[in-house]
């Protein structure tokens, strides 16, 4: 029986590949020369370094367009407010990954309300798919891409 996993990963050697060239550019435009603006990445989380506020705003623009080139989705990155400490200022940015129970939830929801011929089981960070036809899986694959959800979906494990 064919089946499908809907997830939400990031993928963690591209984010660290899109963080380096940012550094890298940072470090070579002449409006943050010696200014010690840099990014930091710990995990799932970034954290941007500069002088002022307008700064953070350049960097988190460039954070951004590398991780786009680098085929991350944007969608993932929760981006919390900036702190001021006197003559420096940070921001984290936090890189959300896997379904919790609600967005699963509402993945199920959805598909059911659909009333196509599937099976759906949420299992841990992923929601499994189940149907007899592929038709029915990709008509579901189609329905979740339109669905405007606040994590950007993948569709992996396809069995047939």
């Amino acid at each position: 029986m064919p089946s499908f996993d809907v997830v939400s990963e990031v993928e963690m050697h591209e984010v660290n590949n899109a963080v380096d060239q940012a550094n890298r550019e940072v470090g070579t435009r002449f409006d943050f020369k010696g200014s010690g603006a840099h990014y930091e990445r710990n995990e799932a989380q970034i954290t941007l370094h500069a002088q002022s506020d307008f700064q953070l705003k350049q960097m988190l623009e460039i954070l951004k367009d590398k991780l786009v080139r680098r085929e991350v989705d944007i969608g993932c990155m929760e981006i919390k407010d900036p702190e001021l400490f006197g003559k420096e200022a940070r921001q984290t940015v936090n890189l959300r990954q896997g379904l919790d129970a609600a967005l699963s939830r509402d993945i199920v929801k959805r598909v059911k309300e659909a009333k196509l011929k599937v099976q759906v089981a949420i299992q841990g960070e992923k929601v499994r798919v189940t149907g007899k036809k592929r038709d029915d899986l990709q008509e579901v694959i189609g329905l979740l891409r339109a669905a405007k959800l606040e994590m950007p979906l993948q569709f992996n494990n396809f069995r047939d």
